[in-house]
């Protein structure tokens, strides 16, 4: 079984086409990797893996785990959403735009 957390994304437009995952293991949380949104869907996907969201909490300076992420069947595909709690902050397209990262 794998943990995987989500920060941020990359975007072309409004439509996310990359995903920054993390990997937890032995009480540590690996840097980000880039993703395809084909790479997450088949990582989110997999029944073993659990994902959420990763946030910045811009006021106490620490990283915090936000809402369960899972796989959605939509009229154009495959895609991930969050798991909606009525907070925007949590939810994939509002996680850290990494579009000036290039990985």
């Amino acid at each position: 079984m794998a943990i995987y957390r989500i920060s941020g994304v990359w975007k072309d437009g409004e439509t996310i086409t990359h995903y920054a995952f993390h990997t937890i293991a032995n009480g540590t949380i690996s840097r980000a990797s880039k993703k395809t949104k084909v790479q997450a869907v088949a990582l989110v996907e997999a029944p073993e893996n659990t994902t959420t969201t990763y946030m910045w909490n811009y006021k106490d300076a620490h990283w915090i785990i936000g809402e369960a992420v899972s796989v959605v069947n939509g009229a154009n595909g495959k895609f991930l959403r969050s798991h909606p709690d009525g907070k925007v902050s949590d939810n994939l397209g509002h996680l850290i735009d990494y579009d000036w990262i290039l990985l």
